[in-house]
């Protein structure tokens, strides 16, 4: 088929088009308004790509109009839609294309409200290090694998699983358009709050998911945590627990023992039949001893992957981008690129980082990109979500889809930051961010977090850092 892709630079849309030009499909794409990393991810990627939208854009004998769920594609009124509506050619959603495409494959999903990422990439990375061909959809890059998306060669297919919607007229969750086998369950916290009111909105599509499991070959692998407990019955599957601390009494679930942090962190994976694996890692935070944790349980349980292999994997494996990337290369003052979009997200980051730099100030650059950051009901995150941090710069919150909820103003959030006693200001420009961060004393630390542009500053700003602080590191 030829399938055009109209905001190829999502995340998903661009692993779906690599997963369908991989399939033997013929690709385009189009889309406006991208920053870094996935602009230039996507450029690089060899599809025949229009950066403004255009009726121009759509090729002859087009097949199939793959639409994202952006708020600033347009939807129904975006002019790519509208011609290939008048020629009759269909229109659809990368997960109801990933769905339908999949539906033949040995699906694993991995869902959660935060670690979904990570693990995905490091269950794909697992396999592929193993030599099985496995198939794989990653809404993040990671320098571990060649892609986002891959076809593959064998049954097996590991998706991301987000419970976010399809789009404004499809309100369901895109993980239950995937036909899983297993589940890969990480966390269960409220999250997307414009679209999921309240809690129970929300854990009710990771309910159905589990309600999607065969009951005679399905397997659940989950997190220890009480939300997810109260769920799990909905899954006729068999269900494997995880956490990073021994499940009690019960001893039936997989944890680690001995865990030593460090530039190379070093801890014992136990299995609940007392199988134990010495593993290492270069990912920073116990968030990731965590994820690594639940992909190893789940490779382990279902035979995938010989131990030798697995270990070797997981201590090769580079992260995600975005995901505590270190940017900077000779300053003594590092800079870290976190992912912000969720408190838990955030808070996970930013204890990873006081617990591998427990000495050095901590000043966090953040932007409240997201809705769920800038709706004036999540203003109570920001009573404890800075705790330990010395200092924070915030980018003020964006104005796309401020009508359609509550959002706070630049100034309540600032007050609010500063009433837990955290130094704060407001910077409103790359250039007013860099000055405030080149008086520093040297031995700080310094933490972007944002799932957003982040006003450019980490392309920006690590050059800037290499020159101001480069001498330091050097001299010591």
């Amino acid at each position: 088929m030829r399938i055009h892709f109209t905001g190829i630079a999502g995340a998903g849309m661009a692993a779906a088009a690599l997963m369908m030009r991989e399939a033997g499909h013929a690709i385009t794409g189009s889309d406006e308004d991208v920053f870094p990393p996935m602009s230039t991810y996507v450029e690089g990627l060899g599809f025949p790509i229009s950066w403004r939208f255009d009726s121009a854009n759509l090729p002859e004998g087009l097949d199939l109009l793959v639409l994202g769920a952006s708020a600033k594609l347009g939807g129904e009124s975006n002019v790519e839609v509208k011609a290939a509506r008048a020629r009759g050619v269909r229109v659809t959603t990368f997960p109801e294309l990933v769905g339908e495409a999949t539906a033949i494959k040995k699906n694993t999903v991995v869902a959660g409200s935060f670690g979904k990422s990570t693990c995905t990439a490091l269950l794909a990375h697992v396999l592929r290090v193993a030599g099985r061909d496995a198939g794989w959809m990653i809404g993040a890059i990671s320098p571990s694998l060649p892609d986002t998306g891959h076809w593959g060669a064998a049954p097996e297919v590991v998706l991301e699983g987000d419970e976010y919607i399809v789009g404004p007229n499809d309100r369901r969750s895109k993980f239950v358009l995937y036909h899983p086998r297993d589940v890969l369950l990480t966390s269960l916290i409220h999250d997307h709050v414009n679209v999921f009111p309240t809690f129970a909105d929300y854990e009710a599509p990771f309910r159905e998911l589990l309600r999607l499991l065969p009951a005679a070959e399905g397997l659940l692998v989950a997190r220890e945590h009480p939300a997810i407990r109260a769920i799990a019955a909905e899954a006729a599957s068999r269900i494997v627990w995880y956490d990073t601390a021994p499940n009690g009494a019960r001893g039936d679930g997989w944890h680690c023992e001995d865990v030593v942090y460090g530039d190379v962190t070093r801890f014992m994976l136990v299995g609940p039949d007392g199988r134990r694996v010495p593993l290492a890692t270069t990912l920073l935070g116990e968030h990731n001893v965590e994820n690594i944790v639940g992909v190893c349980a789940y490779v382990l349980e279902r035979g995938l992957v010989p131990e030798a292999d697995l270990a070797r994997a997981v201590e090769s494996f580079a992260g995600i981008r975005r995901r505590l990337d270190r940017l900077t290369r000779t300053s003594a003052v590092p800079v870290i690129e976190g992912f912000g979009s969720s408190y838990e997200k955030a808070r996970s980051a930013i204890e990873a980082m006081l617990l591998h730099y427990p000495t050095r100030p901590l000043t966090v650059v953040f932007e409240p990109h997201t809705f769920s950051w800038r709706n004036r009901d999540a203003l109570p995150w920001y009573d404890t979500v800075f705790a330990g941090v010395a200092r924070v710069l915030v980018i003020p919150p964006p104005h796309h889809g401020e009508a359609s909820h509550q959002q706070s103003s630049f100034p309540e959030i600032l007050a609010r930051i500063a009433a837990t006693g955290v130094a704060v200001e407001g910077v409103e420009t790359a250039a007013a961010t860099t000055a405030a961060l080149s008086r520093l004393a040297g031995d700080e630390v310094v933490l972007l977090l944002s799932s957003g542009p982040l006003l450019g500053l980490p392309d920006s700003l690590p050059a800037v850092f290499d020159r101001l602080y480069g001498a330091a590191e050097a001299a010591a």
